[in-house]
């Protein structure tokens, strides 16, 4: 990073989501002929996006899936089942919209970005925005991840896309992401971030038996002594607030030393919707590890954040718990690329549906139910 360079924690501010405007989309959705909070979470997701939008006149009708595609270095240490090559074979799916999320996205009238933000390739992929910072990262074993250099040009080509979409009229945007070794790396960040064993936060991935489950547990552990992240001790929980990375310069390193350039990338998303008022849907653990890195840097992102679904990987719920964020679809999903993200959006048109069909108590000549409880 050049030295005439503020960091990113110094360049950017979360803005406030507009309170009038949340108190309106509550309101409205009590003048909705139907029970109070009938639709549970999915009236508090869409309250919260009239809030970002500054608006009660909610509309979802133009979003996408960003998905950010990279290499990771830690895979040479056996923490995956899959090579390399892999990353490649589905980018240039996604790229034609054949991958699981193109697929789904199609279903409902949502737009699809690939981006090659670290493929471990020199030829651009046809298709896939090549946004490229550099091709994978470095085996966090031996060395950081990334220098602070690439680290900041990651987290900047994610807010970069989401100023870019918001220009284009982009209403929400969807995480997605591609990297075989990206469980690793999102687990080692979880547990440098939350000060947690690596044991607590780390699961099988795309499917590792036990023997390279073990592994991977050793590989993060090793990583986090070498950096300096303490987690806590075995049989202990994550320590939350007194872990170590509470900072935004600390945060920062630690995406830095054991992260991913999709996570970083992610982690500029996230930044990007609270510069820019845009809600952002989180996918799986990999995103939210980013979301929590972009929270630490700069407070207030999670703000714009909507998570959607709780995985299978153990950090999901420790990563939602200290972000505030409750999902809505609990359904085991493991898939990756954005796909429950986009699921999420396919269910917001649902529950908007209602919210916009200006069906009301006085439409239907009965009393409105009164509300006796604050929300």
């Amino acid at each position: 990073m050049e030295c005439s360079e503020k960091p990113i924690w110094e360049r950017f501010k979360a803005e406030v989501p507009d309170e009038n405007a949340r108190q309106l989309v509550r309101d409205h959705w009590d003048r909705v002929a139907k029970p109070l909070d009938g639709l549970g979470k999915f009236e508090d997701v869409i309250t919260k996006i009239g809030a970002i939008a500054g608006t009660e006149h909610v509309s979802i009708s133009k979003r996408a899936v960003i998905m950010m595609c990279a290499d990771n270095g830690i895979v040479e240490e056996g923490i995956s089942q899959s090579g390399q090559e892999v990353t490649t074979a589905v980018a240039q799916k996604m790229a034609v919209k054949q991958s699981s999320v193109g697929k789904m996205a199609s279903v409902i009238g949502m737009d699809t970005i690939p981006v090659d933000i670290g493929i471990n390739r020199e030829e651009a992929i046809p298709g896939v925005r090549d946004l490229k910072v550099r091709q994978g990262t470095r085996n966090f074993l031996k060395e950081p991840a990334m220098t602070e250099e690439e680290t900041t040009a990651a987290i900047l080509t994610g807010i970069n896309l989401v100023r870019e979409c918001k220009e284009q009229g982009y209403e929400l945007l969807a995480t997605g992401e591609m990297g075989i070794g990206n469980t690793t790396t999102s687990s080692a960040l979880t547990a440098a971030l939350l000060g947690c064993s690596a044991k607590e936060v780390t699961g099988r991935g795309a499917g590792l038996d036990d023997k390279k489950l073990q592994k991977k547990v050793q590989v993060i552990e090793s990583a986090l002594e070498k950096y300096g992240f303490r987690g806590a001790e075995d049989g202990e929980t994550c320590r939350g607030a007194a872990a170590t990375c509470q900072k935004p310069e600390d945060a920062f390193r630690a995406l830095q030393s054991v992260g991913g350039l999709d996570i970083a990338g992610l982690a500029g998303i996230c930044i990007g919707g609270a510069i820019y008022r845009v809600p952002i849907v989180l996918d799986g653990v990999i995103s939210l590890a980013a979301a929590l890195a972009a929270e630490r840097m700069v407070p207030g992102t999670r703000e714009y954040l909507i998570a959607s679904h709780v995985g299978k990987e153990p950090a999901v719920r420790k990563l939602m718990d200290e972000l505030g964020l409750d999902a809505v679809i609990e359904a085991r999903l493991a898939l990756g690329e954005g796909t429950g993200a986009v699921m999420m959006a396919g269910l917001l048109d649902m529950a908007l549906s209602v919210y916009n069909s200006q069906t009301t108590f006085t439409d239907m000549n009965i009393d409105q139910y009164e509300r006796y409880q604050k929300r």
